[in-house]
């Protein structure tokens, strides 16, 4: 017979304390790892209360520090992190305060410096192929439609 590890609430608390500290976590994050510790609803609600009030856990920063992230390292555009966010079950104000993180010049250079290297990897023969899998490529990354094929357009120009 198997033996579940049993957490009062106190216990939970600095758990949840050091699972916040870190790394940013979002909300429907932290209620999941409370439910894998078998915490009931109102410990939960209890615990989720003083994590927000002692600052432990924040939204708005969690979706700050994740734009920047994702932009920077994993070199996402715009659409995939907002996709990424809402999948999180943020709110519609949440991620737009968040989105407002992205300077429009750092973005452009990203999305420069990753689509030229990308073309550099391809390839392929047919100019026509190659400039399909770059754009798949960018547009799989959230890129917007407009930014991609124009940049498509320029780097293989005849």
């Amino acid at each position: 017979m198997e033996t579940v590890k049993t957490y009062t609430v106190e216990e939970a608390k600095r758990r949840m304390e050091v699972f916040c500290a870190y790394q940013e976590r979002y909300q429907a994050e932290v209620v999941e790892k409370l439910r894998q510790m078998r915490m009931i609803p109102l410990a939960i609600d209890e615990i989720m209360v003083y994590l927000i009030q002692n600052n432990f856990l924040n939204e708005e920063r969690f979706a700050k520090s994740f734009v920047r992230g994702k932009l920077r390292y994993k070199k996402w555009g715009k659409i995939r992190i907002k996709r990424e966010l809402k999948f999180r079950g943020l709110s519609t104000y949440i991620i737009n305060s968040a989105m407002e993180e992205i300077d429009d010049e750092e973005y452009e250079e990203i999305f420069d410096s990753l689509a030229e290297k990308k073309q550099a990897e391809i390839k392929e023969k047919s100019v026509y192929k190659a400039k399909r899998k770059l754009a798949d490529y960018l547009l799989y990354r959230g890129w917007e439609s407009e930014l991609v094929y124009s940049k498509v357009h320029e780097l293989y120009e005849d």
